[in-house]
């Protein structure tokens, strides 16, 4: 036989045998919120996990921009290339170039800012922006 007790945010369940002997007492305690202990941990998780994350993202973030420049330079060199074979001569600047539809103006900079030039050789050089 179970008896089955509530009371105070409790449950108590009484398990008896055949004789009325008490077998097992067993002490449920019903929870509906969390509590501040909880909650106080769960945004200790979270700070932690951001401090860890914070700084690989901004890590990636100026390798991305680093990379992206030098695949940007390899495509105006690639350009130059392509402006030497059509008019057999060598570009002097990004305008010529511009000029001719071999560039547009954003791919005379790069995403941080440092500027491709290319000097009187045909060489693309990239200087730093400002």
């Amino acid at each position: 036989m179970k008896k089955i007790l509530k009371q105070d945010g409790f449950t108590l369940i009484k398990a008896k045998d055949s004789q009325d002997r008490c077998l097992a007492v067993k002490k449920i305690h019903e929870q509906n919120a969390f509590t501040l202990i909880e909650m106080m941990i769960v945004l200790l998780v979270i700070t932690v996990l951001l401090i860890i994350t914070i700084p690989n993202i901004t890590k990636h973030n100026s390798t991305i921009n680093t990379k992206g420049c030098k695949a940007l330079v390899k495509m105006v060199e690639a350009q130059v290339q392509a402006y030497e074979m059509d008019k057999k001569t060598v570009p002097t600047s990004m305008e010529v170039l511009q000029s001719e539809g071999y560039l547009n103006e954003e791919q005379a900079t790069c995403s941080n800012g440092a500027r491709i030039t290319i000097d009187a050789k045909g060489e693309v050089k990239v200087t730093s922006g400002t």
